[in-house]
């Protein structure tokens, strides 16, 4: 006879430009003053084996979906591992050792306080841009969750209760959800949750969501966008709007490694960054050694220089992946089969994850970046020559940074701008 299970769901959203209107259900918290988390005992060392751990994954995950079509890809490594992280705090045996594993998660000493200090980092604000992150739990009314376990989510998450009710209002809590969703990021993500994805036996759903709204701090001029071939493959060219500047005081961190091209575009206030990897042949050539540590190794010949030109397209798209079979591929099966045990959230072993969906969105112009993402995890039921020129006119790689820990928090492959 199969045991019952009931289901868990877990949201993580990532967003810009956030609007908070009136709003007709229950929120956990104020978009612009998400809880804050407990960072007692953190230590420098420990934020950067979390940021070491985030930028692992992000690498592990990018070359698992790289094995699908050659296409757009753009994700937030920070906002899967931060769900992932208050699913692990209720996960046991096999099934923690292999989300451990996936997510290079330290010992909990370590990841609590630190993974704490990065989440508070995020949200204590700045002048210059806006970048806050946020948790919730929304919880069926009288589900007997563990005291311990929610508490845990709480002190080091800052993850609030709500409650909903699953089994009677359905429909309704997963419209209530996504209406929050859609608040928090401007109804870039509106669907995250799709119909017929929650079910009576729904009992759970964790959502994380973090804001980023830049400005550059040198931003190109739009009149010296211009439309220009780029070249997705030496035979599959597309006119896109190519952004250009012709820097005269300014000077970028910037390196020419050989295999690549590595700039960094600071952001108003110098605390965040992107990163633009331009391979001097082709993404083949240097994704099946790219990795958090070859990254570092990148970084370290990084030295600022004076360029000549920078030239870079405008681009806009949102991407979205059904990641259960990409995490159970990685090494965590357990938690999406049967023999799942998360019973550090109910003391029974009565829970599985279903399904994992990230959603993300990207827009990058002349004056900065807007950026988006969600992801949902579900335990259910059973001309003139230049010397230095960084011209991106043919696929690259994109990676917005937090500048003091590297760490990664959205990670993209632009293949064609123009899709």
């Amino acid at each position: 006879m199969p045991k019952t299970l009931s289901s868990i769901v877990l949201a993580v959203v990532l967003f810009t430009n956030v609007v908070i209107a009136g709003v007709l259900f229950p929120l956990p918290h104020q978009s612009k003053e998400p809880p804050g988390a407990d960072d007692t005992g953190s230590t420098e060392q420990g934020v950067m084996d979390i940021a070491t751990a985030n930028n692992r994954f992000a690498f592990d995950l990018y070359f698992q979906l790289d094995k699908s079509e050659h296409r757009n890809l753009f994700y937030s490594p920070y906002g899967i591992s931060a769900a992932l992280a208050m699913t692990y705090e209720g996960a046991k045996g096999r099934t923690a050792d292999e989300m451990k594993s996936v997510f290079h998660f330290p010992e909990s000493r370590i990841l609590r306080p630190n993974f704490a200090a990065i989440h508070n980092a995020i949200s204590k604000g700045a002048n210059d841009y806006e970048l806050r992150t946020g948790n919730a739990l929304w919880v069926q009314r009288d589900f007997p969750l563990l005291e311990d376990y929610q508490s845990r989510v709480e002190k080091y998450y800052g993850g609030k209760a709500v409650n909903l009710d699953f089994v009677k209002e359905t429909e309704k809590s997963r419209q209530t959800i996504n209406s929050f969703i859609g608040e928090q990021t401007n109804n870039k993500i509106t669907d995250l949750i799709p119909r017929g994805t929650l079910d009576r036996l729904t009992r759970l759903v964790l959502t994380n969501a973090i804001y980023f709204k830049g400005t550059w701090q040198w931003e190109f001029d739009k009149s010296h966008t211009r439309e220009e071939p780029f070249k997705i493959t030496p035979d599959k060219i597309v006119k896109a709007s190519m952004m250009n500047m012709h820097p005269d005081k300014a000077q970028f961190n910037y390196a020419d490694a050989g295999d690549l091209q590595i700039l960094e575009l600071p952001y108003e206030g110098e605390k965040i960054s992107t990163l633009v990897l331009l391979p001097t042949k082709d993404l083949d050539s240097i994704a099946p050694t790219l990795t958090a540590k070859k990254l570092d190794e990148y970084k370290s010949k990084m030295k600022e220089t004076k360029l000549d030109a920078i030239s870079l397209p405008k681009f806009e798209f949102d991407t979205k992946y059904f990641m259960k079979d990409t995490l159970s591929a990685m090494g965590m099966p357990t938690a999406f089969s049967g023999n799942a045990d998360f019973s550090g959230m109910t003391g029974k072993k009565d829970l599985f994850i279903g399904f994992v969906i990230h959603q993300a969105y990207v827009k990058v112009d002349e004056k900065g970046t807007e950026a988006a993402a969600a992801t949902a995890v579900s335990a259910t039921t059973t001309s003139v020559m230049l010397r230095k020129v960084f011209r991106a006119d043919h696929p690259f790689i994109l990676i917005i940074q937090q500048k003091d820990t590297g760490s990664i928090l959205f990670l993209g492959r632009v293949v064609d701008p123009t899709k």
